[in-house]
């Protein structure tokens, strides 16, 4: 059985710092697309505009505020604990605070 090589998207050149202030739309229209963006200055590539990573569900976002060290995982099973929060959405308000 013969495996397929995906076939990747040529590189885009570096955008000059003073090309990439004037194609701003285009560079974000680029971005919104999943492409990543390079800026260089004088030759020499100074910084990227990458995707911003979305996290759609609570369990990925929550391994990521653990992975940050924001939060700590319980060792032990909490049993026998009564909400803190009276409203409902705290947790969804609390980690929408932390984008």
């Amino acid at each position: 059985m013969m495996t397929r090589t995906p076939i990747l998207a040529p590189m885009s050149r570096p955008y000059p710092v003073h090309e990439a202030k004037a194609r701003l739309s285009e560079i974000l229209r680029r971005v919104k697309r999943g492409r990543s963006v390079t800026i260089s200055e004088r030759g020499r590539e100074i910084a990227r505009v990458v995707p911003v990573e979305q996290h759609d569900d609570l369990h990925s976002r929550l391994e990521r505020l653990e992975c940050e060290g924001l939060i700590v995982r319980a060792r032990e099973p909490l049993e026998g604990l009564r909400p803190l929060a009276r409203r409902p959405g705290a947790v969804r308000r609390f980690l929408a605070s932390r984008e």
